[in-house]
């Protein structure tokens, strides 16, 4: 089996234990799959989810200029923000998110640290909440340990496998959609998601799926391709369903695999 992601990991939800893993402990930019950090530290310091935020010039990417569909000046609360900044990857709304913490983006990136060490990531940097700097960085194996611990946060489960929403802005309906054009699909049960991408990391991907009684965590980095990012998440979904599982440990393909029973 090949992956064109260069590097990936898969882990057993019930036992922890690695059934996949390429290049699994090497540090490279994560891009906005940094947003399920910043919503769990958001979600941790129990804001005041109704609270009405707007959006400011402050909230503007200046490093990469990439486009917003939310206007400067938008009016929105915070739960509607941090569900534009989950499942469309708004990065304004990321941005907001931080600025409005408490205590400003100085306070929020303690919080992260301190999130980071709780977690084990020990080789995970996060400098700002959007995941468009490279410097953000981190392995597919640190990763793992961030999406199960996303995964029990209800809100952001529920937020990033919702296909899309309407959200009210300057007077009219705007439809946000899931940048995971998997969730929803056919013979898929996604039970957390996000995608990245910047040209530093490439294509990157982190589920959390269900397939044939088992759960497992998967995350994919540095593909070349949105496309390539899915064929190897279909791969480690018929993976997940197929003999291998039932073997003792071996490798294949360069890829090393473990006995588990998710």
């Amino acid at each position: 089996m090949q992956l064109n992601s260069q590097h990936a990991i898969v882990v057993g939800d019930r036992t922890g234990q690695v059934m996949l893993e390429k290049n699994a402990d090497t540090p490279v930019p994560i891009a906005s799959l940094t947003k399920l950090m910043t919503a769990m530290v958001v979600l941790d310091s129990k804001p005041d989810m109704n609270e009405k935020i707007a959006i400011s010039a402050e909230d503007v990417d200046v490093l990469k200029h990439s486009a917003s569909r939310v206007p400067i000046g938008t009016t929105l609360t915070r739960r509607e923000i941090f569900q534009l900044a989950l499942m469309s990857s708004d990065n304004r709304a990321a941005a907001a998110l931080a600025r409005t913490y408490t205590g400003g983006n100085v306070a929020f990136i303690k919080a992260v640290n301190e999130k980071l060490k709780t977690l084990g990531m020990n080789h995970t940097v996060i400098k700002e909440a959007t995941g468009l700097s490279p410097d953000n960085t981190s392995s597919a194996a640190d990763l793992a340990k961030m999406a199960v611990a996303a995964s029990h946060y209800a809100e952001i489960v529920d937020i990033t496998t919702n296909q899309s929403n309407l959200f009210r802005m300057n007077g009219r309906s705007v439809a946000f959609h899931n940048t995971n054009h998997l969730v929803g699909a056919k013979g898929w049960d996604i039970l957390l998601s996000k995608t990245g991408f910047t040209n530093e990391a490439g294509h990157c991907l982190i589920m959390r799926i269900q397939q044939a009684g088992k759960n497992a965590t998967l995350v994919l980095l540095d593909a070349k391709a949105s496309a390539s990012s899915r064929f190897d998440a279909l791969t480690i979904r018929r993976f997940l369903s197929s003999p291998l599982l039932a073997r003792s440990s071996r490798s294949v393909a360069g890829h090393r695999y473990r006995h588990v029973n998710p």
